[in-house]
């Protein structure tokens, strides 16, 4: 959210560098920057962009954020600089969307926030459970699609094992994907980024590349009609380069393969698709590198 907001030219951000050492000096004391005898002490983070405070913070657990508190008196009293941290590292709960009541404290759902978060990376049915419990998410498929979807504290081993179980949210997980207008490696290592694909081949990821082709061609429906792509054709598309990942990226194999026997293994399963876009899928790969990292 911050480093999205904070892009500032040159000129500028020196003039707000300058402009802060001045205020920095008129205000003197422990906060003051005294470059000829070399003494430093904190920043009032008050005195700088909101956006810029929460960029800085965000690198904090709540651990660390109670202690900053102690240095940072105000800190654990600003309810809209907890709210900005909340909702810039879990972007959807169900509570925000409720009217919340007297007394509520953005600081104290940052706290339940985290200790849910580390709940689930130890018990993905217990860390859901907490949420629940705490009414920070509702027991509703697109919620809990939607949590995933815009949270950054989840550990991708366990949400898979959580996926695996939870079809019902995985189907959500898939919708909020838009692939729209891109090609397929990179539509296809955007949704592993999102939806972490298994060690080994079986009917999971069998269910994710399944999954990712029918999204991926209701997303692009001019360049399904003008490839002649289906969501079967796409499927198969989708194993080529898993595989063809696999060989260009693995140590292990030393016959490299090459593009014209990727053009030629892929044309004899998906028979409709044109040289030109397999040879651009081998290029893509071979490039930028395996679609599944």
């Amino acid at each position: 959210m911050g480093q999205a907001l904070w892009r500032l030219p040159p000129r500028q951000q020196q003039q707000l560098q300058e402009e802060l050492a001045g205020r920095l000096a008129d205000r003197g004391g422990g906060g003051r920057y005294d470059h000829g005898n070399e003494r430093r002490g904190f920043i009032d983070l008050q005195m700088l962009p909101p956006e810029l405070g929460i960029t800085i913070l965000s690198y904090l657990n709540a651990t660390d954020l109670c202690l900053a508190g102690c240095v940072w008196q105000d800190l654990g009293h600003d309810e809209y600089l907890w709210q900005g941290l909340c909702k810039s590292t879990w972007g959807h709960c169900s509570i925000y969307n409720r009217r919340l009541p007297a007394g509520f404290s953005y600081r104290r759902l940052y706290l339940q926030l985290d200790e849910g978060s580390l709940t689930f990376n130890a018990s993905p049915q217990e860390g859901i459970g907490y949420f629940m419990s705490k009414g920070i998410l509702l027991d509703h498929p697109l919620e809990l699609a939607k949590f995933i979807f815009y949270t950054r504290r989840l550990n991708w081993k366990m949400l898979r094992i959580y996926l695996d179980e939870r079809r019902d949210v995985l189907d959500e997980l898939v919708t909020l994907h838009n692939f729209s207008n891109q090609f397929l490696p990179n539509a296809l290592r955007e949704f592993f980024r999102h939806i972490h694909a298994p060690e080994e081949r079986g009917e999971y990821l069998e269910t994710l590349i399944t999954k990712f082709s029918h999204r991926f061609c209701a997303c692009n429906p001019g360049l399904v009609r003008e490839l002649g792509l289906s969501p079967d054709a796409v499927y198969v598309l989708c194993y080529s380069l898993i595989l063809l990942s696999i060989d260009l990226t693995s140590p292990h194999v030393k016959n490299k393969m090459s593009k014209r026997e990727f053009i030629r293994n892929t044309r004899r399963a998906a028979h409709n698709v044109s040289d030109d876009f397999v040879g651009h899928l081998y290029d893509n790969i071979y490039l930028i590198g395996h679609v599944a990292a």
